[in-house]
């Protein structure tokens, strides 16, 4: 079954770092207990602020480490899911679910082995199972 993530996207509030209120913790622990319970959610985690992290610029061979925070607002991740759904509706259907009241959430499919074709030889293939079994990754 393919997996997606729902990426939740950052506001004001999430960037200037203010926690969400217990009754808004109760509300998406319910929600992600449905999930849980569905067999939908693989994992799900709220992000600090983008003042808090850094980018790192690749060109070439040279690599420029930059400091939050970062602009626009409304580009920015401010947490996660990783659901199983059977296709981008079933995804949305969850989704479309979260306790949100306002704010965004984008969907997106995640790349499975059978997506990336003779590129990835055999011995690539094994290589990625190995590491999986090593990192505890279930696909």
């Amino acid at each position: 079954m393919p997996r997606f993530i729902a990426l939740v996207k950052a506001s004001p509030e999430s960037e200037a770092g203010t926690l969400p209120s217990t009754e808004s913790l109760e509300e998406m622990t319910r929600y992600n207990e449905e999930l849980a319970e569905a067999g939908v959610m693989l994992t799900g985690e709220g992000l600090h602020p983008s003042s808090r992290g850094v980018r790192i610029s690749y060109r070439g061979s040279e690599r420029t480490v930059t400091g939050g925070p970062f602009a626009p607002t409304e580009e920015l991740v401010a947490g996660f899911w990783m659901i199983r759904a059977r296709d981008l509706d079933e995804a949305v259907e969850w989704l479309e679910r979260a306790p949100f009241r306002e704010g965004v959430v984008e969907i997106r499919q995640v790349l499975e082995d059978e997506d990336f074709g003779d590129a990835l030889t055999p011995e690539l293939r094994e290589a990625e199972r190995r590491l999986r079994e090593r990192t505890g990754q279930d696909r």
